[in-house]
């Protein structure tokens, strides 16, 4: 099937709560990326419509130029990217060849309009993150 694996897409909290069928939907939207090492991914303030899993690969996590963390298989980021188109809120910098699935606001955005369990789900969870945010607590 193309698109990214199912077990990995499941593991994102904002899909955490979806069922199987409704994460296969969602997994094949994924495309295939592959940035060279010292390829910028995103950049901060820049405008946000593209969500990534790491297959291989690492990165770094920048915020006003200062490194914060590294990222590698398994990680991802920019999931709010998918709902609000937002700007960025740190540079992500591969520092080795890094190959992704992308999720873009455009192809998400469509599914999540025609389907509205998902959409109920993902409103759900995006609440959960806020109220843990409020509260200073990490989402669960």
């Amino acid at each position: 099937m193309p698109g990214a694996p199912i077990e990995a897409v499941q593991r994102v909290p904002l899909f955490a709560d979806l069922d199987r069928h409704e994460v296969e939907q969602i997994a094949r939207l994924f495309k295939e990326r592959h940035f060279a090492e010292g390829e910028t991914v995103v950049r901060e303030g820049s405008g946000g419509a593209a969500f990534f899993l790491i297959v291989s690969g690492e990165a770094t996590v920048s915020v006003g130029g200062a490194p914060r963390r590294t990222l590698g298989p398994g990680d991802y980021f920019g999931e709010i990217a998918l709902i609000d188109e937002g700007t960025r809120s740190a540079t992500i910098t591969a520092t080795s060849e890094l190959d992704c699935y992308g999720l873009t606001f455009w192809d998400f955005g469509p599914l999540v309009q025609e389907n509205g369990a998902i959409g109920w789900k993902l409103l759900q969870s995006m609440a959960k993150k806020l109220r843990a945010a409020e509260q200073g607590a990490p989402p669960s």
